[in-house]
């Protein structure tokens, strides 16, 4: 790229980019440093978090501790999780959300004051804190926009989109943003933290919003940043079956509550599946609903045993959402499905969001802290976004030399176009939903790496949103390859047993392969 196609040019303590609860977390946790924080649309607009209704798992009940929350996390996680990591989140997780509410966040609370604590999957305790109900993620981003537009050592660029990391000397020293009249803007920092979001929106059938494109793991991996566990894709099992797009998410709430997952004969099906019922891990319920839809038969939530007074309050979004599907939660039953939901993979980082590249960090659904394992507890993804992002922050504090970098334009690492490129997107979702799905195989793997090579050939260079869609794609698809296993969220039906070789890490950084072994913080890759 020659320099003068940057149009503008902009120079700061660092850069965040991403609005979403990790992004906004960060920025405001770096203060006094100067933050350019960088989003897609508007703020706090187009991200996960403002969609989430499960909330947040703290363990405050009188019954419940940190440690009996880490267990839960790595009993989902299934020998993957970072023992470390666990802790460090959940024995941060009480005083991080005190923060949250001192700076507005209304969590509900009962009569007495105290936090009303709800249940979810896996979870042994009633451990999950809401906001209005199911509007849990909205409420984080209100106040959360609302302290970042109060911050003055925070300028936001919105509708702006990320398109190059620049790379100088081995260090990250800025990003290349593409901006919304079409333009280009660089901006130069010696600190770099990607919040990008998750991967949701390449799957045909996803809870995320459009702008979920992996945009942040496809400018790493350009750039030689070693990233981890690509093919573990959360699903979750009920999303309501609609024309709505994204998939309107039915709260894994509604179940810990007492909603019932039946067949199209109004059988009970997870009775003869896990012990847990309908509250078993994530990837058993989405894989159980799968099935069932292979049979031509559907599947519904039904809510009519919890329903009462208090449902339309306590469940805003659900009712909205069914009244746009014509349904009435009081007395129709709910068809739903398994959606691409959530990304475990993501940039290797360290406990502080450290990548393997100096200047760059990551946190939110964007990093693979280790935490999640190879299947996410409910409602610890914003918990993993808030602590990680104030880690995030206190490790460039404390880091931190100024911006000497100089003064000059910075190159991409890429040529950039402003070409678009359409059904790409389109044809990409078809192959991720059903090759690289809920369940996988050699053959079905191997065939969506060769209609994405292909893809990827008819694009030819330069930088694009559906460039950052292939990569994304082929990266998951190849990790899924290599791990010839089922475990967690990853369901092979030529393996369908964990192996005990695989407790370990699939790691990606440019034409290399390795493995990192479960419990390390080390980063080391073993080729």
């Amino acid at each position: 790229m020659k320099n003068e196609i940057i149009d503008e040019f902009k120079e700061t303590g660092a850069v965040v980019v991403g609005s979403g609860v990790a992004g906004m977390v960060t920025a405001l946790k770096l203060s006094p440093i100067p933050v350019l924080l960088v989003t897609k649309s508007g703020i706090g607009e187009g991200s996960s978090s403002y969609l989430a209704q499960g909330g947040v798992a703290v363990a405050v009940g009188a019954d419940d501790s940190p440690e009996l929350h880490s267990v839960d996390t790595e009993s989902v996680g299934k020998g993957l999780s970072d023992d470390r990591i666990v802790r460090i989140i959940t024995e941060s997780a009480p005083e991080e959300v005190k923060w949250l509410a001192d700076i507005g966040v209304r969590f509900d609370r009962d009569e007495s004051g105290h936090y009303s604590l709800g249940k979810e999957g896996a979870h042994s305790r009633r451990r999950i804190l809401h906001a209005h109900g199911d509007r849990t993620g909205c409420e984080l981003v209100r106040a959360l926009r609302s302290a970042v537009r109060k911050s003055p050592h925070i300028k936001i660029i919105e509708n702006n989109s990320a398109a190059d990391l620049v790379k100088t000397d081995g260090r990250i020293t800025g990003v290349i943003l593409r901006k919304g009249d079409g333009g280009w803007l660089s901006l130069k920092s010696d600190n770099t933290v990607l919040a990008t979001g998750g991967i949701g929106s390449i799957y045909r059938q996803s809870t995320n919003p459009v702008e979920s494109t992996g945009d942040g793991l496809a400018m790493a991996f350009r750039a030689g940043v070693r990233l981890a566990d690509m093919e573990f894709v959360q699903f979750h099992p009920t999303a309501l079956l609609s024309d709505q797009k994204p998939l309107p998410l039915l709260t894994e709430a509604l179940r810990g509550e007492g909603a019932l997952l039946v067949d199209d004969k109004g059988r009970r099906f997870m009775k003869d599946i896990h012990a847990l019922l309908e509250l078993a891990p994530r990837d058993v319920v989405a894989r159980a609903i799968w099935d069932r839809g292979q049979d031509n038969s559907q599947v519904f939530l039904d809510c009519t045993p919890i329903w009462n007074a208090e449902f339309p309050s306590r469940f805003p979004t659900v009712m909205s959402n069914c009244s746009v599907a014509g349904l009435d939660p009081s007395r129709d039953l709910l068809p739903v499905v398994p959606a691409a939901h959530y990304h475990i993979g993501g940039i290797f980082t360290d406990s502080d969001g450290r990548s393997s590249v100096p200047g760059l960090w990551a946190c939110g659904e964007a990093a693979a802290t280790l935490i999640h394992g190879a299947n996410r507890l409910a409602s610890n993804s914003l918990l993993e976004a808030l602590i990680v992002g104030g880690r995030v922050a206190g490790s460039i504090k404390d880091t931190c030399e100024g911006t000497s970098l100089g003064t000059e334009p910075q190159e991409s690492l890429t040529a950039l176009t402003g070409e678009v490129f359409p059904g790409i997107r389109e044809k990409v979702a078809g192959i991720m939903w059903e090759k690289v799905g809920v369940l996988r195989s050699e053959e079905s793997l191997r065939t969506a790496l060769a209609e994405l090579d292909e893809l990827n050939e008819a694009l030819g260079e330069g930088l694009s949103e559906e460039m950052n869609i292939i990569t994304v794609g082929r990266l998951i698809a190849r990790s899924a390859l290599i791990r010839r296993e089922s475990r967690g969220v990853h369901y092979r039906t030529d393996y369908t047993e964990s192996d005990p070789m695989w407790d370990k890490h699939i790691c990606l950084e440019g034409d290399v392969t390795g493995t990192v072994r479960s419990g390390s913080d080390s980063m080391e890759v073993m080729k």
